[in-house]
């Protein structure tokens, strides 16, 4: 924590031009927990200024993603397109103080500028041409063309500061320009309204996707010309998909709320997110609280990230065996409920920890659970490979075992199993798996009796007698 500021504030600030994608959820996680490690505060803000590409549903889906990974956030959500009178007084100030100019260039005079600094084999970048400067005589502005705002970039020097995660940078000025800050329709872009916000809401330390390093020496440039502090700034490293390639919301990432649909939690998602980047010693599983106690914003891999979907289900499995039952439950009836199968709790409940070792995400546990409440399909293969003419018999005499007790419990079916067995010869796996095929719809399941043990006996009946 810097002494400019009185405490630890972070933000993170989503474009609502589609999902919260991984990388974005995994800044807010590493922005979250700082915040709370230093005792400080977490800011939510929407950056809307994209008018055309910007939707209602993605603040939807952004919020949602929040709060489904449990990120609360202090303030916000806070919208850039309600502040555009602020932004507008802040660029006056800057015209006014000559840190700021518009510029009446048209896109076919930027077009014919950078094709001629090409040809000569130059770095193409505005060359200032409606920049005020002593000594030097402006045309008079063009009717009918409407001008940007150009922030006046410092022409020497260097831009340094040290990273969070990367360490001492530096780029010197003649390698940046005067970059737009304004449109012609007066709304801002984003390296001046990200910085007016981060300075209005006193944000301390900002974490961002190292993609934004080249926009950090126009940043700090800005804020010194405001004379605003400047925040710290921790570019994190790009997570790679299994092409190798980066995962954007563009390009191969799945939105986070995917994942809580297709039954991930969010512990696991947290987990796993996490140790994208970061790491506790050799610590692989944690909850959110111990990565609070943690987070001190050491320890943040300079690398890139490996996105590993076995790693990621190995992680939620974990915690698919270790949250309570109860709210398990609830969790695959609205999995099965999105299948079209009806059930509830209390029917779902008892069968839960029969099943949830064997699965990594709710899906899988609602997938086990579905042969419970809704019809069977066995695989053709399955029947003519499992449920021959030489083990019918033995499901005959099965069904009128099971049919004839009265203590339908997991000790009744295994003497009827036994029973069974004995008469006909049969060792248990001969006669258990062609039983799984007809009642269960697969050839393994954990223990016959327990599984048959949840079904009601009717339906065992049912299905035993479609031989």
């Amino acid at each position: 924590m810097t002494s400019t500021f009185d405490k630890v504030r972070t933000r993170i600030a989503p474009s609502p031009t589609g999902f919260l994608h991984l990388g974005t959820a995994r800044t807010a996680l590493y922005s979250w927990a700082y915040a709370r490690h230093h005792g400080g505060e977490f800011v939510l803000r929407i950056e809307d200024t994209d008018v055309a590409r910007s939707t209602q549903d993605s603040v939807d889906q952004i919020i949602a993603a929040m709060n489904w990974l449990g990120l609360s956030y202090d303030e916000g959500p806070i919208y850039q397109m309600q502040r555009l009178e602020r932004y507008q007084a802040v660029i006056e100030q800057l015209i006014a103080e000559g840190k700021a100019y518009r510029c009446y260039a048209t896109p076919e005079e930027l077009d014919a500028m950078r094709e001629a600094q090409r040809a000569r084999g130059e770095k193409t970048l505005y060359d200032r041409r409606w920049r005020p400067e002593a000594g030097k005589t402006l045309p008079a502005p063009p009717e009918g063309v409407k001008p940007v705002v150009r922030f006046a970039n410092p022409v020497e020097g260097d831009v340094s500061w040290d990273d969070l995660v990367k360490g001492r940078i530096t780029i010197n000025n003649r390698e940046i320009d005067d970059l737009i800050i304004a449109r012609t329709d007066g709304v801002p872009t984003y390296n001046f309204a990200v910085v007016v916000d981060d300075w209005d809401m006193r944000i301390s330390h900002v974490f961002r996707g190292d993609e934004h390093v080249n926009n950090t020496p126009w940043q700090i440039n800005i804020f010194n010309a405001l004379g605003a502090p400047l925040p710290q700034f921790g570019h994190l490293p790009i997570i790679l998909g299994d092409d190798g390639l980066k995962l954007s919301k563009r390009r191969g990432a799945v939105s986070v709320m995917d994942y809580a649909a297709n039954g991930y939690l969010p512990e696991g998602m947290l987990n796993y997110l996490a140790r994208l980047g970061w790491s506790h010693g050799d610590d692989e599983l944690f909850s959110a609280e111990q990565m609070v106690s943690w987070f001190d914003g050491s320890h943040l891999s300079k690398s890139p990230a490996q996105w590993d979907p076995a790693k990621l289900d190995w992680v939620n499995g974990h915690y698919v065996k270790q949250i309570d039952e109860g709210r398990l439950a609830e969790l695959v009836v609205a999995q099965l409920a999105a299948k079209g199968i009806v059930a509830n709790v209390d029917q779902v409940r008892p069968k839960v920890g029969l099943f949830k070792d064997r699965c990594a995400t709710v899906a899988a546990l609602a997938d086990w659970l579905s042969m419970y409440f809704a019809p069977i399909t066995p695989a053709a293969e399955d029947l003519a490979t499992h449920v021959t003419d030489a083990v019918r018999p033995a499901i005959a005499m099965l069904e009128l075992r099971l049919a004839g007790l009265t203590d339908w419990s997991k000790a009744g079916i295994q003497q009827a199993l036994k029973e069974t067995l004995a008469a006909a010869g049969l060792k248990m796996p001969q006669l258990a798996v062609p039983v799984r095929v007809l009642v269960c719809g697969r050839a393994q399941t954990p223990s016959l009796d327990a599984v048959l043990e949840h079904f009601d006996k009717k339906k065992v009946l049912e299905r035993l007698q479609t031989l």
